[in-house]
């Protein structure tokens, strides 16, 4: 039995004999507070007079509470001390307090496997300022992280549930196993259709199968390692270059995306009338319309449609004004 369970069972017996002395005493020719008063000193052994003179069925009745009361009494009390001394309630309070947090939680991404790639995940998301659930079923794992964190196993969905998929921007499958993140992608592509799914695929065979569970993006981390690798073995400055605006949180400058959603003003303008009417100093890097290819330093006279997605870099202050405007909502 497990000690979450041993104190329930032992507060609801308590509360049987408290009951039960209670309605007892009453039926004796007690008042209902003067039974109560009966019951408990009886049961906690204090030793106080009877409340009123007990007839022989009394006696016999307070014999038989005493046999009763007092062991359920002490087994309740030591389950507490137990739960107290070893953290367990204090433990499932901040778990009741961290529950609450998640359920507040809108627009975050959820990290399922907190191994080194689900921590390194995170490390750049709290960079950005974007809150993260962790999720794991090994709670060493996640012991001391003060990350709002989810223990259990994640292909389960009633654990997806808990860490607010509903309301999540994005889910991140990075478990140790490509068939785990198969079956993750496909429980999270069904409680959430519109959620972006990035998911880690130790194997190239694997990263079909992953896309058509439903991820919307595979990372394979051997093999953009590897590329990383010879990219600055060749070009050195260009990788730095990039791995600095992508991951300094120092840098002024960074690398971003902005989607231009369909109630954005500038959806049917020309790129060179979006610059011309928005001076906010950040460089606009590539295009890319829906269903087509990244276009780099786009053409002016090429019309920004509903859905498209602009890449610019600038200073974090460039590219807070150019989100605005792109998006006033």
């Amino acid at each position: 039995m497990s000690r979450a369970l041993r104190i329930r069972t032992a507060l609801a017996a308590l509360a049987v004999v408290v009951a039960t002395g209670t309605v007892g005493y009453v039926l004796l020719g007690f008042t209902p507070l003067d039974a109560l008063y009966q019951t408990i000193t009886t049961i906690t052994t204090v030793g106080f007079r009877e409340v009123n003179p007990l007839s022989s069925a009394g006696k016999v009745f307070t014999m038989a509470l005493i046999l009763t009361g007092v062991g359920t009494a002490l087994y309740a009390l030591g389950a507490l001390l137990e739960a107290f001394v070893e953290g367990d309630l204090r433990s499932h309070l901040g778990r009741r307090r961290m529950n609450r947090s998640i359920s507040r939680m809108q627009g975050h991404v959820i990290v399922c496997g907190w191994g080194r790639v689900g921590a390194a995940s995170r490390h750049y998301l709290r960079s950005t300022g974007q809150r993260v659930v962790a999720i794991d079923r090994d709670p060493e794992r996640l012991a001391g992280l003060d990350e709002p964190h989810v223990i259990g196993d994640v292909t389960d969905d009633r654990v997806l549930l808990a860490a607010g998929i509903e309301r999540a921007r994005a889910l991140i499958a990075a478990l140790d196993t490509d068939a785990d993140n198969v079956y993750v992608t496909l429980s999270a592509r069904a409680l959430r259709p519109d959620i972006v799914i990035v998911a880690r695929a130790r194997d190239e065979s694997s990263t079909a199968k992953l896309m058509r569970a439903g991820a919307d993006r595979t990372v394979n981390p051997q093999l953009m390692g590897g590329r990383r690798l010879g990219a600055f073995a060749l070009q050195p400055h260009v990788a730095e270059f990039l791995d600095v605006v992508m991951h300094d949180e120092t840098l002024d400058f960074r690398l971003e995306q902005f989607e231009v959603l369909p109630d954005s003003p500038h959806v049917g303008t020309t790129v060179g009338q979006m610059a011309t009417h928005l001076p906010t100093g950040a460089l606009l890097l590539a295009l890319r319309r829906p269903g087509r290819p990244f276009e780099a330093n786009p053409d002016p006279d090429i019309v920004i449609e509903e859905g498209a997605v602009l890449i610019a870099l600038g200073t974090a202050d460039e590219l807070t004004t150019l989100r605005r405007r792109v998006d006033p909502t």
